[in-house]
């Protein structure tokens, strides 16, 4: 047990938060099947900072292009050294804060509906993000799906560039075996240090099996409310894009048994680049997705 957890049920739907650790997902079944991924040594994830499950990456998705940035008039130098941060294989900061060291508190829970508040006011956590807020999460399951709806309470100007980078896996065939199907996208150029070069590429809406593909790409969503889904021949799992995540992230190795469809508020380093969206002091801005599962006829 990494943290308090709280459990949801909605008719064969069960899920697992950790709201004192990230809130982050540990678990969403359907039948008894665990769906999610990367569950297995939760502890040595929190204390490197891995993502797991369903995670909430906070201040930023992905990576940022270097150790500052500035924004708003706010200029930040980031200490890699941190441990509240984690680097990557390019010693890029990745993923904001490590989720747990993100203690979120419990504000309310149901048997199918669990809300939780980050209040973002810490000193240390200003040194790296330097805009007071407070971040609420609710997270509701139904009898086929879950919602996940996150809001960010701004008590100054302040940039959006958050994510989330939940982990798939479908236990009854191999991962060769997946189809992947994909609304129409503009794929991010990407240099070797997997920052977009501010080109696109088109990339038509997909239907194919993963095959032996490694896939690890940036992308401008099309639709408003696009849907992302893999699936093999007995159950499909669909995550809808509801609200406000313009971009996403598709990561699947050729040689692991998981996909991630990362809903993201703003590509990739974004606070470096400036490209992101701007809440308003006193305003609210509000994200929401949908993780879908059915089984196939």
């Amino acid at each position: 047990m990494i943290g308090s957890e709280r459990q949801l049920r909605a008719g064969d739907m069960q899920a697992v938060f950790v709201p004192s650790r990230g809130m982050l997902g540990i678990s969403f079944q359907y039948r008894g099947i665990e769906l999610l991924r990367r569950l297995e040594n939760l502890e040595a994830a929190a204390e490197k900072g891995s993502t797991a499950g369903i995670p909430l990456l906070y201040p930023w998705a992905n990576r940022l292009a270097g150790p500052r940035y500035e924004v708003l008039g706010r200029a930040v130098s980031l200490d890699l050294k941190s441990p509240l941060l984690h680097g990557d294989e390019h010693g890029l900061p990745i993923h904001g804060i490590k989720w747990a060291a993100l203690p979120w508190n419990e504000i309310s829970s149901e048997p199918a509906r669990l809300t939780a508040r980050l209040d973002w006011n810490q000193p240390e956590w200003l040194s790296i993000f330097p805009f007071k807020h407070t971040v609420e999460m609710t997270v509701s399951l139904e009898p086929q799906g879950l919602t996940i709806e996150t809001t960010v309470h701004a008590e100054e100007l302040m940039p959006v560039s958050f994510g989330f980078h939940p982990y798939f896996g479908l236990p009854k065939s191999p991962r060769a075996q997946w189809r992947l199907k994909l609304p129409a996208l503009r794929r991010l150029e990407l240099n070797d240090q997997g920052i977009p070069t501010g080109q696109e590429i088109a990339f038509p809406q997909n239907d194919f099996a993963l095959g032996d593909n490694h896939l690890d790409a940036g992308f401008r969503v099309l639709d408003s409310q696009p849907a992302f889904s893999v699936s093999d021949g007995e159950r499909r799992i669909t995550v809808h894009f509801l609200e406000n995540f313009p971009y996403a992230q598709i990561f699947a190795p050729r040689d692991k048994d998981y996909i991630a469809i990362e809903p993201m508020t703003a590509p990739i380093a974004a606070l470096n680049r400036g490209n992101f969206p701007i809440i308003q002091a006193g305003a609210a801005f509000r994200t929401r997705f949908q993780i879908r599962v059915i089984d196939r006829e």
